[in-house]
């Protein structure tokens, strides 16, 4: 058997797994309902291992071997052969949300859990163990213990509270019905001592392993089921004057038809698109953690392929294949089925920035812009006109190559309206300064108010072909409205307007140049080819460069890899499952029917071609049905009961954990991006406000010189390093070398500033040493005085006598005139007279003897008189060089 002892963060709780490897084939997993202590479970072991022992009282051979230590388990998954399990070994802290961190996977172990001895083998299992493990688990997958990541921060601050006032009404009532929300595992009220917690299933769509553990779920307890995420997370700290804002960046992308470029487009036959991500960007005030009382908002947006039944013939080696529709759908029945999704997650109105090009010599990307203006001509024909869908076509390349418009305005004024029109979501309500300086965009925003704040109600849906760089760029200028909103709303700025060449928005630019850089790897097979800084023109010439090699990038492995990716995800996320006696992955020739379930069997129900919305939705919209507190969504909530000083709850040891030793070089909130240290210019004299418009030049790091001039400023030293010295005298200046008083606590980002080494002549001398010194005002914001004045002189004169005429007395003197001295030196005449027990009047504390002498040994050993070693001292140093080197 194998035993698997899971524990919680502060190691006082444990449970305990039963894994049975005597059958071959068949998953046994026996849960033990008992929640045991540190010392009971070490007993278990104990116990466990004296009786598997092969001799009683034998002490050599252990009876029970620690297998491998993990931080989660993935789930169990079978090729031909038996069960393997997925355990993760390694992982990274990402981000924090509310004192809730958020992992990154690093590293794996899969273990196959049969004896030898039961194994039955197979010639093809070692092929689709190959083919499982090429799905990196360490690239992007992303995990948390107590938060929700399938789910947006609206859904895990409103939904999972509000049902608890309804509940606490309808206990009786759910009882009767034989419907128990209610776990409480033995927990017994002590009089209030009891919290509720809610509990919600996770959002199946973006959980990647939920057919690894669809084994498990049922029979285990549901701390062992972790439920992991892929996509993108990361997350900076903006500096305003001191205050801590965190802001995050998490891409969820979906399980549902999921792929590799050119075989992956369109939707599948449930309305599942290809490349389908979910972005939402979360601003928090971190001076305050709590959920409850802290400051928190977010804003969600979408990518994903156009809705229909589309593809691209990657046989014929081009590098834009022609764009084919596979299937006619006069009633827009897939976009139905999607559209349908996204009302029910995101409420009214849904939002379609279309980005594909509008003017073409021969008809390629025209024809996905047709189809999908007749889709959503047709689905509004029946939906009420103040929930219609709306669609905004916009040829981004034609504007791009235009020299008189400039992109990223006109994608300002389209996200200024699509952030009005949905409003964002945030849990504390205007702030008084709203009410006292009101601002015209403001009252113009739509969403959902509520008491406790704002709710966002609908999303903007952005595409393009692929959905990788036009998008991203689009998403970044939304996103970019949105953070100015936000800001807004927790009173950090006058003004909800944010302008570029501020450290905010360049911190903001990084996160989002990393955000499409993960997303276009994981679907295009390369990096970003078009960025911001392309669509601003004002990306240096070394990046067109940059950009045809990640072009090529993309090409070879769209021909070459991406056939082999897509094999790997259909294994990994249960699409095909092997079975004895059918063809194998490698012998199919395309996994078309495996997505689309209605090739291989007709569905029963018919859907309406007009009614195309699931019951119930458009009576709550503009609310997201999802979200609605209704007998549907009460059935997905748990509610779990704690006692108040339970360590699951205790926020303040989950995040700050007073039981581990932590060090502050390895703590994750002072190693993340920062935008003081990381972007701010290092003259501290100009504005340290994140939100001032800098010069190119005044700029600590931008995004450009972190990313794509990181290998040119290597090279360049190498360069310069290697070069033959010039005839005369010469001197190299560097600027980790010229800025070494303010470079220090930042030698691990040197080559984030650093410049190209120059090789100057002697005759430059001079003028380095002069840009080298910088004025007090420059470097300290203040002018220092030239000449001290005469009374501080005075003042510093009789300091240093003071210190000279202690030191020059001896030790006997001192002690038999120290009253006397003391006296002469600092004659204190009080003002008052007050009794010996009050504030004013304290006796000094009185050092023994010994204290004494020690610290005259001291003063000694700075002066460089050392005393002669006393015999024990001689005794212990001879022991000392006996045993280290002897």
């Amino acid at each position: 058997r194998y035993f698997l002892v899971g524990s919680n963060p502060a190691e006082t709780k444990y449970r305990v797994l039963k894994i049975d490897r005597t059958e071959p084939k068949d998953l046994v997993v026996i849960d033990d309902k008992h929640v045991y202590t540190q010392q009971e479970v070490r007993e278990l072991l104990g116990r466990l291992d004296l009786g598997n022992r092969t001799k009683i009282g034998q002490k050599g051979s252990s009876g029970l071997s620690r297998a491998v230590s993990a931080f989660g388990v993935v789930g169990f998954v079978r090729f031909l052969e038996g069960y393997y399990i997925v355990l993760i070994t390694k992982r990274r802290k990402m981000a924090d949300i509310g004192g809730h961190a958020i992992y990154k996977i690093e590293d794996t172990n899969m273990i196959y859990i049969p004896n030898d001895s039961v194994r039955v083998t197979h010639p093809d299992e070692a092929r689709y163990l190959r083919i499982f493990q090429n799905v990196d688990l360490s690239s992007n997958f992303y995990f948390s213990y107590s938060y929700d990541l399938s789910h947006s921060l609206q859904y895990n601050l409103t939904v999972l509270r509000m049902p608890l006032e309804t509940l606490k009404t309808e206990t009786t009532q759910t009882r009767q019905e034989s419907f128990d929300i209610f776990e409480d595992e033995g927990l017994s009220t002590q009089g209030g001592s009891g919290v509720f917690g809610i509990c919600s299933k996770p959002y199946e769509k973006y959980v990647w392993n939920g057919k690894l553990l669809e084994a498990v779920k049922n029979t285990v307890h549901r701390d062992w089921l972790l439920y992991i995420i892929h996509g993108f997370c990361g997350q900076s700290k903006l500096l305003i004057y001191g205050r801590p804002i965190y802001v995050t960046l998490i891409a969820r992308r979906s399980s549902k038809f999921a792929g590799t470029r050119f075989l992956k487009r369109g939707a599948d036959c449930e309305g599942d698109v290809a490349n389908e991500v979910e972005t939402e960007q979360i601003l928090y005030d971190a001076s305050v953690m709590s959920f409850s009382v802290g400051s928190y908002s977010s804003y969600v947006q979408v990518r994903g392929s156009v809705p229909l039944y589309w593809s691209q013939d990657i046989s014929t080696m081009m590098p834009k294949p022609p764009i084919t529709l596979d299937q006619g759908d006069p009633f827009a029945h897939v976009a139905a089925l999607h559209f349908d999704q996204m009302l029910q997650r995101f409420g009214s109105p849904i939002i379609i920035l279309n980005l594909v090009k509008e003017r073409e010599k021969r008809k390629h990307e025209r024809i996905l812009s047709e189809e999908l203006v007749a889709a959503v001509t047709y689905l509004n024909q029946f939906l009420p006109p103040e929930h219609a869908i709306i669609y905004i076509p916009w040829d981004m390349a034609k504007y791009t190559k235009s020299k008189l418009c400039n992109v990223l305005d006109r994608l300002n004024v389209i996200a200024e309206s699509v952030v009005k029109k949905t409003g964002f979501f945030v849990n504390r309500p205007d702030s008084y300064c709203s009410i006292l300086r009101p601002d015209e965009k403001w009252n113009e925003l739509g969403g959902y108010v509520v008491s406790t704040g704002r709710l966002q109600t609908g999303v903007l849906r952005t595409n393009c072909v692929d959905c990788l760089d036009r998008t991203n760029t689009a998403q970044f200028m939304v996103g970019k409205c949105a953070l100015a909103y936000q800001l807004y709303s927790l009173g950090l700025i006058d003004k909800p307007n944010l302008q570029f060449d501020t450290d905010a928005v360049r911190l903001f630019e990084e996160l989002y140049e990393d955000h499409g850089d993960t997303l276009s790897l994981q679907y295009g097979g390369s990096q970003l080819v078009h960025r911001v800084k392309t669509y601003r023109k004002i990306a240096p010439w070394t990046q067109h460069s940059k950009d045809i090699m990640q072009t090529l990038s993309r090409y070879y492995s769209n021909a070459f890899s991406d056939a082999d990716r897509q094999d790997s995800i259909n294994l990994f996320l249960g699409v095909f499952k092997p079975t004895e006696g059918k063809p194998h992955l490698w012998e199919l020739p395309t996994d078309f029917y495996l997505h689309h379930k209605n090739t291989l069997s007709l569905s029963q129900t018919k859907r309406s071609y007009t009614y195309w919305w699931t019951t119930g939705v458009l009576k709550h919209l503009p609310l997201p049905f999802d979200e609605v507190a209704c007998p549907e969504n009460r059935r997905k909530l748990t509610v779990k009961k704690f006692h108040k000083y339970d360590e699951e709850i205790d926020i303040h040891n989950e995040f700050f954990r007073p039981y581990e030793l932590s060090s502050f070089d390895e703590t994750f909130c002072l190693a993340m991006t920062n935008s003081t240290r990381d972007f701010m210019p290092k003259n501290v004299g100009i504005d340290p406000s994140p939100f001032t418009v800098r010069k190119p030049d005044e700029t600590g790091k931008s995004v450009l010189e972190n990313k794509s001039n990181r290998e040119e400023t290597v090279l360049q030293r190498k360069t310069a390093a290697s070069a033959p010295p010039p005839p005369s005298e010469e001197a190299v200046s560097s600027s980790s070398e010229d800025d070494s008083g303010t470079d220090k606590e930042d030698e691990g980002a040197v080559s984030q500033r650093s410049t190209p080494v120059k090789v100057t002549d002697a005759g430059d001398n001079t003028k380095i040493t002069e840009t080298v010194v910088q004025s007090t005002k420059d470097v300290y914001g203040v002018n220092l005085s030239d000449v001290p004045s005469e009374e501080d002189l005075t003042i510093y004169t009789r300091f240093v006598q003071l210190g000279q005429s202690q030191h020059k007395q001896d030790k006997s003197s001192q002690q038999l005139c120290s009253k006397h001295h003391l006296d002469r030196v600092i004659n204190l005449v009080p003002i008052s007279a007050f009794s010996q027990d009050n504030i004013y009047e304290v006796q000094p504390p009185r050092a023994d003897r010994k204290s004494i002498e020690i610290f005259h040994a001291h003063i000694q050993a700075g002066r460089g008189d050392m005393q002669p070693l006393g015999k024990d001292d001689f005794l212990m140093y001879r022991e000392y060089i006996r045993n280290r080197y002897l």
